[in-house]
């Protein structure tokens, strides 16, 4: 059999699933929500965005293994999840994310939050608020910052989390509860 006829064999036998059909589409659609989970877990942007290229690259080599037990967003945030995981658990850069300052520009944060109507006083506790908060959230378990980054970040529920990160639903809703603990205590509110 000549390498031409093994290829369109090849190719001919792969069924993709519908929802991965316009790939191109599915990259459109999904980036964003892929890209500000990377940045959030990993608050530097070239690594985020490499992680999010990553992660679409991935899932178009494992195309053809989605079974559709979850929503295609879903799968694609289980697959960041799981790069984040190793991408914190790589000890070659945890040397460089400690000599790192801040990556995350707080100025850009106010300024796409703000209606651009704030005062500089109330932008400036803007600043210091998000400060703080991303401060309670390097002292999180790393469980425990996927979870409430999952679900303030990207707006998921405890199931979608569930699914995503391969934890049960109630395993979520617990890492939740000890983040939000965790984070009131550390700025002070109730």
């Amino acid at each position: 059999m000549d390498p031409a006829t093994t290829l369109q064999w090849t190719i001919a036998t792969v069924q993709v699933p519908a929802e991965l059909a316009d790939f191109d589409a599915v990259v459109h659609q999904h980036w964003p929500r892929v890209f500000r989970f990377a940045l959030a877990s990993l608050r530097d942007h070239n690594a985020a965005e490499s992680l999010a290229q990553d992660c679409f690259l991935r899932a178009w080599q494992a195309r053809e293994r989605y079974r559709g037990e979850a929503s295609v967003s879903t799968w694609l945030m289980h697959i960041a999840v799981n790069l984040v995981r190793d991408r914190i658990r790589n000890r070659r850069l945890q040397f460089w994310k400690r000599t790192q300052t801040m990556a995350l520009d707080m100025d850009w944060v106010v300024r796409s939050v703000s209606d651009g109507r704030a005062t500089p006083e109330s932008e400036a506790a803007a600043r210091q608020q998000i400060a703080a908060v991303w401060a309670a959230l390097e002292e999180l378990t790393e469980k425990q910052r996927t979870v409430f980054l999952l679900r303030f970040v990207e707006d998921m529920n405890a199931l979608e989390i569930a699914a995503a990160t391969g934890l049960k639903e109630g395993t979520v809703k617990t890492h939740l509860f000890r983040a939000m603990q965790a984070i009131r205590k550390k700025l002070g509110s109730k």
